[in-house]
């Protein structure tokens, strides 16, 4: 039996048959594509966008920069579990992920098109809105697809190999948008290789479908209320929510303003190509961890320390952005990064599936774990742009971003649930 065909009422299961390595692969493919569709602008293209518009609007590229990013945040907020939702009450012939994986991946490659057409602040912030909207849908769906097909230890594994694909979704991102030649053609690269990733998985491997009788009846009452996760009803979920939330503050603080970190602060000849080759050297480290630590956390079948010790390394090597302000420097920062975001990505993960309330919302509730992926990308502009622009520059910003990572791996002990 292979996991391309499964009776209906597996779709409502705790999985206990292993996934196979093409299952995984094609499913990493199709996460690592959808990170291209969105690290190509928010390495590169966005920020060359707004340094071309901000002459003559009224806003600094930094200001503009952080206004669209942060719209487009807010849009990623509702748009993960909504999604998420909806996938978890589709009864499709094609299952429930799948029809949401094809559909937000076509709408993001349309709207990353748009983007390339911009001619302004506002066309500009409304491309970037649709890929936002658009992406998120096929996101919550590969996401959920994991606790639906993955037995709890392998999940630690399988969040490894997506973690790798997500770093190299990245560094292709910022590559495809550095090589492309010209912004218009970064977004072009950036829509085609989204599309074609996803392939392999939506033709290769059929979703698990829900029986009809097991999807819930419908209110938009019950529908809005389902959102709330009571922290006080299930502590673990919201402990990890959390942690999640501030490591990824954390991150997002660094990466905002890196590009303008390396020609303001640091003089970079080339700050394009430095930001490629520092995503180029943490995503190395980061391959070199992010699949032997979920292995190792599924081995010993705990999760708390990984997350823990990665997440004090991380705020090490931030805070040495702040003491160390040479291209040397932020060589071995984006190398250590990379060390602690590998252990971190492959194990968190593995943890929030751990501490899922229901098999039935699976997809909701990965979509409101995944607004803590998203909210700092609101929040990061808010406390970054004051601090650059007023409370000190770029020492103290990624001093505060070390702190606030410190925070969350402190929190991950507050987690009782999970070893």
């Amino acid at each position: 039996m292979t996991t391309a065909d499964r009776a209906p009422a597996a779709a409502l299961a705790e999985p206990v048959e292993r996934v196979g390595r093409g299952w995984t692969s094609a499913l990493s493919l199709a996460n690592g594509a959808i990170w291209v569709g969105w690290y190509g602008p928010l390495q590169i293209l966005l920020a060359s966008q707004a340094e071309d518009f901000a002459p003559g609007s009224g806003m600094s590229k930094e200001t503009m920069l952080a206004w669209v990013t942060g719209v487009g945040a807010v849009v990623s907020l509702a748009a993960n579990p909504l999604f998420g939702a909806l996938s978890d009450r589709t009864t499709s012939r094609r299952g429930r992920r799948t029809p949401w994986i094809v559909a937000g991946t076509a709408g993001g490659a349309l709207s990353l098109l748009l983007l390339a057409g911009a001619d302004g602040v506002w066309t500009m912030a409304a491309g970037w809105c649709l890929v936002q909207l658009t992406l998120n849908a096929a996101f919550a769906a590969v996401t959920a697809a994991v606790p639906d097909r993955v037995p709890r230890l392998q999940r630690g594994s399988v969040g490894g190999w997506l973690g790798a694909a997500q770093i190299l979704g990245v560094v292709g991102g910022t590559g495809l948008a550095t090589a492309a030649g010209g912004v218009g053609a970064g977004y072009v690269a950036c829509a085609v290789f989204t599309t074609l990733g996803v392939l392999p998985y939506v033709l290769r491997y059929e979703d698990l479908r829900l029986a009809e009788e097991d999807r819930p009846a419908w209110s938009w009452r019950g529908f809005a209320a389902g959102f709330w996760l009571s922290p006080r009803t299930y502590p673990d979920l919201g402990w990890a929510w959390l942690t999640r939330f501030l490591m990824n503050l954390s991150n997002a603080l660094v990466l905002l303003y890196l590009l303008y970190y390396l020609r303001d602060r640091l003089h970079h000849s080339d700050p394009e190509q430095g930001v490629l080759i520092l995503t180029a050297v943490n995503g190395l480290t980061l391959l070199a961890t992010v699949v032997v630590g979920g292995a190792w956390s599924d081995r010993v079948g705990r999760r708390k320390p990984f997350v823990i010790w990665s997440g004090v390394l991380m705020a090490v090597a931030t805070a040495g952005l702040a003491v160390w302000q040479t291209w040397p420097g932020a060589i071995v920062a984006a190398a250590v990064l990379g060390v602690g975001f590998g252990v971190f990505t492959s194990v968190d993960f593995a943890l929030m599936t751990d501490v899922l309330p229901k098999a039935g919302d699976r997809g909701k509730d990965l979509g409101v774990i995944n607004v803590a992926n998203a909210l700092p990308q609101v929040a990061a502009p808010a406390l970054a742009a004051p601090i650059v622009a007023h409370l000190g520059g770029y020492r103290v910003l990624y001093l505060v971003a070390a702190a606030v990572g410190l925070a969350g791996a402190v929190l991950v002990g507050r987690i009782r649930g999970v070893d």
